[in-house]
C-alpha cells in the first residue's frame, strides 16, 4: 500500500513537469523568422534613410557646384573689366606724360634759345651807334684807320649776333608787314610800285629764332 501511494503521489508531479512536444519547436522557428524578418526591414529601412540622405546630400552639392561656377564667372568678369580700366588708366597716364615731356622738352628748348634775350637786347643800340659812326665816316678814304677799326668792330657784332640766333629784319622795298614793322610816317611814293611799301628803315628790326625782339621802324610810301 505504501507503495501504491508513492507512485500516486509521483505520479501528478510528473504531470506537471511541461513536456517538450512537437507543437512548440516550430513556434521558436516562427519567431526567430519575424524577428530576422523585422532585422531586415530595419536594414533595410536604415538602408534607404541612408541613400535618402546620400541623395539629399548630393542634390545640394550639385546646386553648390553650379552656385561656384557662376560665382567664378563673376569674379571673372570684375577682374576682365577691372584689367580693363587699369589698361586704359595707364595709357591716358602714358598719353599725358609723353604730353608732359614734349611741352617741358618745349620749354626748355624756348629757355635755351631766348636765355640771352635780354642781353642781346641791350646789345642792339650799341650796333645802332656803331652803324651811326659807320655813316658819317662813309666819306673817308677806306685806309683810314678809325673806318677800318668801326667796320671791324661791326662786323664782329653782327658776327656774334648770327651765332646767337639774331637776324635783321629785311625791310626796304618790301610790303608793309605789320606783324614785324611799326610804321612811323607816310610819304608820296615816288613811284607806283612804291605804294604800300616801306621806303626808308629808320630803325632796323630783329629776329630771335623767327621771334621779333624789335621792330622796324619804316617810313611807307602812299
Amino acid at each position: 500500500m505504501a507503495e501504491e501511494k508513492k507512485v500516486k503521489e509521483q505520479e501528478p508531479v510528473d504531470e506537471k513537469q511541461p513536456e517538450k512536444t512537437c507543437s512548440e519547436e516550430p513556434q521558436s522557428e516562427t519567431k526567430s523568422q519575424s524577428e530576422t524578418k523585422e532585422k531586415d526591414k530595419t536594414i533595410e529601412t536604415k538602408v534607404n534613410e541612408e541613400d535618402k540622405n546620400q541623395e539629399d546630400k548630393e542634390k545640394p552639392k550639385k546646386k553648390k557646384k553650379k552656385s561656384d561656377k557662376a560665382k567664378y564667372q563673376e569674379t571673372i568678369e570684375k577682374m576682365q573689366l577691372t584689367i580693363a580700366e587699369m589698361q586704359d588708366k595707364h595709357l591716358r597716364l602714358q598719353a599725358e606724360f609723353d604730353n608732359y615731356r614734349k611741352r617741358t622738352l618745349k620749354e626748355k628748348m624756348e629757355l635755351i634759345k631766348g636765355g640771352g634775350e635780354s642781353v642781346l637786347i641791350s646789345l642792339l643800340p650799341v650796333i645802332d651807334d656803331f652803324e651811326r659812326a659807320l655813316a658819317s665816316i662813309s666819306k673817308a678814304e677806306d685806309d683810314d684807320p678809325v673806318k677800318q677799326g668801326v667796320v671791324l668792330i661791326l662786323k664782329k657784332f653782327e658776327d656774334f649776333l648770327k651765332q646767337n640766333g639774331i637776324k635783321e629784319i629785311e625791310a626796304k622795298g618790301k610790303d608793309f608787314d605789320t606783324d614785324q614793322q611799326e610804321a612811323i610816317t607816310k610819304i608820296p611814293a615816288p613811284s607806283e610800285d612804291l605804294k604800300g611799301k616801306v621806303i626808308d628803315v629808320i630803325q632796323k628790326g630783329y629776329l630771335l629764332n623767327d621771334k621779333v625782339i624789335r621792330f622796324a621802324k619804316v617810313v611807307i610810301g602812299e
